[in-house]
C-alpha cells in the first residue's frame, strides 16, 4: 500500500481540496449527463461521493444513505408481473 501511505503523507487541507475537485468534477459531470445526451449517470455521481467520502464525514453520511436507498430500488420489482386481481 505505498500509495495509501503517500497520500497520507499529503496534508490534510491539500487532500480535502484535492478529494473536493475530483469528487466536485464527478458529481458535476453526472449532474450534466442527466440533461445532455450520454449514459451512465449515477456512476458518475457514485464515484464523486465515493471520492468525497474519502475524506469528509459529510459525504460519507450521504453516500450511506444512497446506498441504502439504491438497496431499496430494485429494478427487478418494476417489471415483476403482479398475479391479477380477484374482483369481488
Amino acid at each position: 500500500m505505498p500509495l495509501r501511505k503517500a497520500w497520507k503523507s499529503v496534508p490534510k487541507p491539500a487532500r480535502q481540496l484535492i478529494s473536493l475537485v475530483i469528487g466536485g468534477t464527478l458529481i458535476v459531470v453526472g449532474g450534466l449527463l442527466i440533461v445532455l445526451p450520454g449514459p451512465f449517470t449515477l456512476p458518475f455521481v457514485f464515484a464523486g461521493l465515493v471520492v468525497l467520502a474519502a475524506e469528509f464525514v459529510w459525504a460519507e453520511r450521504v453516500l450511506e444513505r444512497t446506498k441504502h436507498h439504491a438497496k431499496k430500488a430494485d429494478p427487478r420489482k418494476l417489471f415483476k408481473k403482479k398475479p391479477p386481481r380477484e374482483n369481488s
